[in-house]
């Protein structure tokens, strides 16, 4: 079976023009494996947005080329609604061949405004189940229908009962398939028409995963509580205790819906019910869901974690979102590994890690310059982050991004973990995002602030003084006063009210940007290994100084969400190059070069590290990077560093925090 990408492929032959102009209103250019393809057949592109940034790009490194002869094939897109390449400078449009395409002409038989709405990382299953079902032409609701039945399993004339409602919404959320909100809002239209889904919070659980987690811990919590015989209150607990209407009791017994309870606990999506001295008789599917302080099971959880991901690392074809699903998974695994487990759990661990690091790094360098281009409705990389907050500027009159500088998301489930047991108000929306590699707080930080890609910020890639300058660079372009705007960095430590009052004007800021360095600080000064990083983390947050930040946002009415520029990961001393100082940027996992020859010459000396000459970084940027546990340190030396490629370093946590409401 062929591939909607392949029509679009086969306009692009090398050669022929230099300059090739695409008018493409659904963002399909942006797509991974179609960007990757076109790359690799030797074509570059660029997206014209911001007219200076592409002028600048286009003059430099393509005009200049062109100029001396040089063949180059470039490729410009343009997302206009009316399918017009006219808003294009005149000199391009004298230049370049002129191509469009659009969903209606690859998807004839659905509803095209419906097609817009579906997000381009779903038309590979669109595509196949339309060369599957052959359908007739179709209208709006029978094309969301199409693709909810086909697409994602969901047939709601076949949800009847609780437990038909639970497993559809189980299927969904396990999977991580959120559901675009045009499919999300017919499913809700459907439901709400059923009486017997009066009761139940359709509008929060059907698109919100976060929401439909909270939904089921609460019913858990009661189910566990019921069958505890030594619990004597349980006859007075009421819906008093819930925040989420709905039924008090959901069929966690049901066959098709066990199978499930059990790796939501061991994933770490729900959290066990801790009792003392419980006199309950536990099955083995709800072994996962309860814990005890007789018995701590933490080693069998790490053991059978460990051995349902060994058949799950995504393969070199997989798409990003398989990798950001995994290494939520991983996350959990490193962070229970650093409880202290035997012999025989740490060396698996070790292989699987090693096994994990050459996958990743494999996969990043086929498929990560498809990533840079994706549209930031859903952020995929840090620069998106900005992009993402600015198209909610209307609906959220007020926005903070905390950006922990350093956190991984191994150290984002400890964090989570104490604000868990701290039993806050706080709804997590968790995500992941792919760092800018190298992973170095210069280059991924300042992505994250000015929501642009490395190369156009080339004179300011080795510091991060710019940063304040960037963001509010940033807002202005999306028509945010300037001093409505504010940032601050070296936070982590003190009076949280006292740093507030100071920054933010209640009633005129509308955006901050602050940075939280506390967790970088520990990585620099740490002797004892990804161990005492979690260690120290956990101590910092039991201090209650990010939770105290955030809740404060939130009641000076800002919307708050989090994030890291880049991870860190545990590696061992393989010694230093001897290399004077041809290196730029000399980090532990990291050399920078200013030629490509000088990349090559350290690259023969070391065959475990990496060559990294991606798109968007910027000209005379050659970085070398390491991919598994090795450092550039000491011989046998054990440090935690960035820098590189490993799974560690560049997936990173996105949260977006809420207040959670009664009854919701």
């Amino acid at each position: 079976m062929g591939s909607w990408r392949d029509s679009i492929l086969s306009n692009f032959v090398p050669n022929i023009s230099k300059l090739t102009l695409v008018a493409d209103p659904d963002g399909l250019l942006t797509e991974e494996k179609l960007g990757v393809e076109l790359r690799n057949r030797g074509f570059d592109l660029m997206e014209f947005t911001d007219p200076i940034e592409f002028r600048y790009a286009y003059e430099s490194k393509y005009r200049a080329q062109w100029d001396q002869g040089l063949m180059t094939d470039l490729v410009v897109s343009l997302r206009v609604q009316d399918m017009s390449l006219e808003k294009l400078p005149y000199d391009l449009l004298l230049a370049g061949r002129q191509l469009s395409f659009n969903l209606g002409e690859l998807f004839p038989h659905f509803s095209y405004p419906v097609m817009q709405k579906m997000g381009v990382h779903l038309m590979d299953d669109i595509y196949d189940a339309q060369q599957a079902r052959k359908p007739e032409r179709m209208g709006d609701n029978a094309t969301i229908d199409f693709v909810l039945r086909n697409v994602f399993n969901v047939a709601p004339e076949l949800i009847h009962s609780d437990t038909d409602l639970l497993k559809a919404l189980l299927q969904l959320h396990y999977r991580n398939a959120t559901l675009p909100d045009v499919l999300a809002i017919r499913l809700y239209d459907i439901l709400a028409m059923k009486p017997l889904f009066k009761g139940w919070p359709l509008k929060e659980i059907i698109p919100h995963s976060e929401a439909f987690y909270a939904f089921l811990q609460e019913r858990w919590n009661r189910f566990i509580v019921l069958m505890d015989a030594s619990t004597q209150v349980r006859e007075n607990i009421s819906t008093v205790d819930l925040s989420y209407s709905g039924p008090e009791k959901l069929p966690f017994e049901h066959h098709d819906i066990r199978v499930y309870m059990d790796s939501l606990f061991l994933e770490g999506k729900l959290t066990p019910v801790l009792l003392q001295n419980a006199e309950i008789t536990m099955e083995l599917w709800m072994r996962n869901g309860i814990a005890t302080t007789a018995s701590d099971n933490r080693e069998l959880r790490l053991s059978r974690l460990i051995e349902s991901i060994e058949d799950a690392i995504p393969n070199p074809e997989a798409r990003y979102i398989e990798w950001m699903a995994f290494a939520s998974r991983w996350a959990e695994i490193t962070a229970l590994s650093f409880g202290g487990s035997s012999t025989k759990v740490n060396e698996t661990f070790d292989r699987l890690s090693k096994t994990i690091q050459d996958c990743f790094a494999t996969w990043l360098h086929r498929n990560y310059s498809g990533l840079i281009n994706l549209p930031p409705t859903q952020p995929v990389m840090v620069h998106h982050v900005s992009r993402s907050m600015a198209r909610e500027l209307d609906r959220a009159r007020k926005m903070a991004l905390i950006v922990m500088d350093g956190l991984s998301m191994d150290q984002w489930v400890t964090v989570r973990q104490v604000v868990q047991e701290r039993k806050t108000d706080l709804v997590m929306r968790e995500s992941a995002l792919f760092a800018w590699v190298p992973t170095l707080t210069s280059v991924s930080r300042q992505a994250l602030f000015s929501g642009k890609i490395p190369m156009y910020y080339s004179n300011t890639i080795n510091t991060t003084n710019a940063e304040e300058k960037h963001w509010k660079q940033f807002w202005e372009g999306q028509g945010v006063h300037k001093s409505d705007v504010v940032y601050q960095r070296g936070l982590g430590d003190g009076d949280v009210s006292a740093v507030l009052d100071e920054l933010i004007n209640p009633g005129k800021t509308r955006i901050a940007g602050l940075v939280v360095d506390k967790v970088d600080k520990i990585m620099h000064g740490m002797q004892l290994g990804s161990a005492g990083m979690h260690n120290q983390i956990r101590q910092w947050m039991d201090g209650g100084y990010l939770i105290s930040l955030i809740h404060e946002l939130m009641g000076l009415g800002f919307e708050v969400w989090l994030t890291s520029d880049h991870g860190n990961i545990e590696a061992r001393g393989c010694g230093r190059p001897a290399e004077g100082v041809l290196a730029e940027t000399r980090g532990e996992r990291v050399r920078v070069y200013p030629s490509m020859e000088m990349q090559s010459s350290v690259a023969s000396s070391y065959p475990f590290g990496h060559r990294w000459n991606t798109a968007g970084l910027p000209d005379q940027y050659y970085p070398f990077v390491l991919s598994s546990r090795e450092a550039f340190s000491q011989e046998g030396s054990v440090v935690v560093a960035h820098g590189g490629i490993s799974l560690e370093e560049v997936i990173v946590p996105l949260v977006h925090f809420r207040v959670k409401k009664q009854h919701e």
